[in-house]
């Protein structure tokens, strides 16, 4: 390298150091670490003691079904049900039936209907009284359950619901005689 290269080269790092030094004098950061965030999720629970209150040891996510018998034409039975949104935020909340056709070989699901009753527990005795359900969100087959369900609308966080569910037949042939069929029905929330 030449000697005046060499200078060249040497006021041009001399330059690029006294700017870097007065760039560094008048510039700053501030930094915010670890931010953390947590998609709200939706959490609800059955009450496994109807009208036994929100205690932690009375909130499920599963409980056994209802046992129908004797199921004949114009046949009809109540089942109780309260829900819990444990979530932190209100849940819209909707509900299935869930079964497999080898779970229901002669069809039943053709035959039972389901008709859910908003219930609100007045008295908080945990039974279906007169005045207390009245509104009818409609009556679907247990087919039309599962493939159409029910939605129930917006569930505020902190909240029970209740819901008397009547379930029912109109006729049942003389060739269903005998045959037993086992459904599940869920409840979803999805968080607002």
């Amino acid at each position: 390298m030449t000697r005046p290269l060499k200078v060249y080269f040497s006021l041009f790092l001399l330059v690029l150091l006294v700017g870097g030094v007065t760039v560094a004098a008048f510039t700053d950061k501030a930094s915010i670490l670890g931010s953390s965030f947590r998609v709200g999720s939706s959490d609800i629970k059955l009450l496994d003691i109807i009208g036994g209150g929100i205690d932690v040891s009375n909130l499920v996510d599963e409980k056994a079904g209802p046992v129908f018998e004797q199921i004949s034409p114009d046949w009809q039975e109540d089942y109780l049900v309260q829900i819990y949104n444990n979530s932190p935020a209100s849940v819209l909340l909707s509900s299935n039936a869930n079964y497999e056709t080898a779970s229901d070989p002669e069809e039943l699901r053709q035959l039972i209907f389901v008709e859910p009753f908003v219930w609100e527990d007045a008295n908080e005795n945990g039974l279906a009284e007169e005045g207390e359900y009245d509104q009818s969100l409609g009556r679907k087959t247990i087919v039309k359950w599962k493939t159409e369900g029910f939605d129930f609308g917006e569930l505020p966080s902190g909240a029970v619901v209740g819901f008397l569910l009547r379930f029912s037949t109109d006729s049942v042939p003389e060739s269903k005689q005998g045959a037993t069929g086992v459904f599940d029905f869920e409840f979803d929330a999805i968080g607002l």
